[in-house]
């Protein structure tokens, strides 16, 4: 369980860190009409991310389920994220991050299952 520990807090980490990006970056803004998606979108990308963040910290520590359905939570939101990457022609280096944050949450979505089995 020690890998996915740390693999819980590095997602965390950096979901935290992109959620409050969302919220209160000009670049943010930019990006999520490049996207185009509307500031509601932006704004509701921003606080599901950190409420998912929060999610798997609280499920890896007190309670199992509540980490299996924020890195389900997180992992659909990035197979979204990789759908509109691809939508609008990104590259791959663009693309990447979301795909490789979607196998990464699908991961810890699974062994969380494992776990409450």
């Amino acid at each position: 369980m020690f890998g996915t520990k740390i693999i819980t807090l590095f997602v965390a980490f950096c979901f935290t860190g992109y959620g409050i990006t969302c919220l209160f970056s000009e670049k943010m803004v930019n990006e999520f009409q490049r996207f185009g998606l509307t500031d509601l979108q932006r704004k509701l990308t921003g606080v599901l991310q950190i409420l998912g963040s929060i999610g798997l910290v609280v499920g890896y520590f007190f309670y199992p389920a509540l980490a299996l359905f924020s890195a389900i939570g997180l992992s659909l939101q990035m197979l979204l994220g990789f759908a509109v990457r691809i939508k609008i022609k990104d590259g791959f280096y663009d693309s990447s991050p979301s795909f490789v944050f979607m196998v990464l949450n699908g991961y810890l979505a699974y062994a969380y299952y494992l776990l409450l089995l």
